[in-house]
């Protein structure tokens, strides 16, 4: 009911704001901006805690249109319009990986169309690298690396790459995560170690959007070299990013946690430790477990496989009852 309030409300206020009025125009000014980026982090914040939401999709697209809306809304400097360009690609940037996040691919190249437009106005490369990134990702999980790759490499070939190491690195390490997709062990191991090279050699002073300082670190590193050593099949070194991984984690980072939780699970029970591996899947919390699209289906797929390799067994029993027990929650 919050969510449906809050949104009506930014829908409410973006009308309002291009109603026609015989008032003097107003100026529209850095204050807006700040107000913008606010609402940003916000957005951010919650994609930490739940991600892959519908509600957090629609609500960054609102926001989107609302940075929109201020462009007609008064006289403006350029540099506040370029502002309010890059806030709108921003917000449309999140609603993108919100569709990713929660599998809904369709949309998610919807958001990504017009996220790219409105970042061109701004000429924002940091939004810029998001945006690429982010659809070189999307291209992963629907299982098609070459176009992964060059999405990829379009994010990686923008000048902010040069400039700082940090974005250099999270280039790398999806590049990483990519060429474990597509069985490129060689090229995996070569990426993650050029992008933990690039990511100590960044200034930790350096100024940088609050959506890189929100999620890339060490913790985020090891769990992009967990998905590609699991692609590969490289199940011990998966095992040992996930641990790194888990144990680097910010408290903040709900939704991380479960899916590297979840592929630990899946790296143990493909090394035959079936009872580990279930008491890890059961260690996962019972919202994210039913209501996070990514997580649910890495558990459904465990389930299967767990099933496929100790049919009958006590611990099949364990985690049935333990699923059943999540539903009930949910």
């Amino acid at each position: 009911m919050k969510r449906r309030t809050l949104v009506g409300g930014i829908t409410a206020a973006a009308a309002a704001a291009v109603a026609p009025s015989t008032a003097a125009p107003r100026r529209v000014g850095m204050s807006d901006v700040d107000r913008l980026r606010h609402r940003f982090a916000e957005i951010i914040a919650s994609d930490h805690r739940h991600g892959g939401q519908l509600g957090i999709e629609h609500q960054a697209a609102a926001l989107a249109d609302e940075a929109l809306n201020l462009q007609n809304a008064g006289s403006a400097t350029q540099r506040v319009r370029s502002s309010l360009y890059a806030c709108a690609a921003s917000f449309r940037s999140s609603a993108m990986w919100a569709a990713i996040d929660g599998r809904r691919y369709d949309d998610a190249r919807r958001h990504m169309r017009e996220a790219q437009a409105l970042a061109e106005m701004s000429g924002d490369q940091a939004i810029k690298f998001r945006i690429w990134s982010h659809a070189g990702t999307m291209y992963r999980h629907m299982g098609r690396p070459a176009d992964a790759l060059a999405a990829n490499d379009v994010a990686r070939g923008l000048h902010i790459t040069r400039s700082d190491p940090m974005f250099a690195s999270l280039g790398l390490a999806r590049q990483a995560a990519i060429l474990g997709t597509a069985q490129d062990r060689t090229g995996t191991r070569r990426a993650f170690d050029q992008a933990h090279d690039a990511m100590y050699r960044a200034d930790p002073d350096q100024y940088r959007p609050v959506w890189m300082l929100a999620f890339y670190d060490e913790a985020e590193l090891h769990s992009l070299a967990l998905s590609a050593y699991l692609s590969l099949g490289d199940y011990p070194t998966a095992e040992f990013h996930a641990h790194r991984c888990l144990s680097a984690l910010r408290p903040y980072m709900v939704r991380s946690r479960a899916i590297a939780t979840t592929r630990l699970a899946h790296a143990q029970l493909a090394q035959g430790e079936a009872d580990a591996a279930t008491a890890t899947a059961m260690k996962i919390p019972a919202d994210a477990a039913t209501q996070h699209p990514r997580v649910s289906r890495m558990l459904q797929e465990f389930g299967a496989a767990l099933r496929a390799t100790a049919p009958g067994s006590p611990t099949v029993q364990t985690w049935t009852e333990h699923v059943a027990a999540w539903r009930t929650k949910a």
